[in-house]
């Protein structure tokens, strides 16, 4: 039994399909008096879009936009298909390519590759933050990624479910065992919130964690890496070799594959410095 990771206790409140929080804009008042000629704006904050991964969906981030909120930002969190590396990719650049100004990309697990993925060519992401995530280089999968460490317990602790292909016949997608869920992905968060997620919980094809990147957009833009020591889906040694290859600005936290449930704040503490970066030019 792991000890308790979580230094709050987090409830995953439902974003519903695309959560977007604009408190950052201010009143149309101010935004009026900006425009008349008050007091010259400092750079633009860049929205941050918040990318769920595998098992999860984008409750997952709740707290975590709810510190970035409070520090006047920008925020929002779709809802990812969960279908294919290409499709899930294809869908995020329409999302991103739908918010104007700059952006820092930030992507969970799964989602890491997506980012990755997404970013190729997208001149306004000016930062890709990877939280224990897939950092794929062009050709690789997140299945190949995840079997090049040891440690990875999730094909134990998954299911296979089948779902109707649009052209005919069926496809396959995994689910975490609901009894094996906190264990597996969430180790040290409050049992009823582990309950809460494993109920609402997102399959995923797995065509998807078998597609191999076309792109890796982590080449060219500036990358930061959150790995959790505890995590049993991504081996962690696989976390800290795909950070140092991307060169990724790192921090180590002592957390789940859940972290932005059980730990928001040093989640939300890198996707700040993240920012930081991004306004100052660094």
């Amino acid at each position: 039994m792991n000890p308790p990771i979580s230094r709050r206790t987090v409830t995953a409140s439902l974003v519903g399909g695309v959560a977007t929080l604009g408190a950052a804009l201010g009143t149309p008042a101010a935004a009026a008096g900006r425009h008349r000629g008050g007091p010259h704006p400092g750079p633009e904050k860049p929205t941050v879009v918040l990318i769920h991964g595998a098992f999860a969906d984008a409750s997952s981030w709740s707290a975590v936009i709810e510190r970035l909120l409070r520090q006047g930002h920008r925020v929002v969190a779709p809802a990812l298909p969960l279908r294919g590396l290409a499709s899930d990719a294809a869908y995020i650049r329409s999302v991103i390519d739908s918010i104007p100004g700059p952006l820092v990309l930030v992507g969970h697990s799964y989602g890491g590759a997506v980012i990755s993925q997404a970013a190729a060519g997208a001149s306004r992401v000016k930062a890709l933050v990877f939280i224990a995530a897939f950092v794929p280089e062009v050709g690789e999968s997140a299945l190949q990624l995840t079997g090049k460490f040891p440690g990875s317990t999730l094909g134990e602790a998954t299911v296979p479910q089948h779902y109707p292909l649009p052209g005919g016949g069926e496809g396959e997608e995994l689910v975490i065992r609901r009894e094996l869920f906190r264990k597996q992905f969430a180790a040290g968060v409050p049992a009823r919130t582990a309950q809460v997620m494993a109920a609402g919980q997102r399959p995923i094809a797995l065509a998807a964690l078998q597609e191999p990147a076309t792109a890796a957009a982590w080449k060219k833009i500036p990358s930061w890496y959150l790995v959790a020591t505890e995590d049993r889906n991504i081996p962690p040694a696989a976390e800290r070799w795909m950070a140092a290859r991307a060169h990724a600005r790192t921090v180590t936290v002592r957390a789940p594959h859940a972290v932005s449930v059980s730990d928001p704040e040093a989640v939300g503490d890198l996707i700040l410095s993240a920012v930081r970066s991004v306004r100052s030019g660094d």
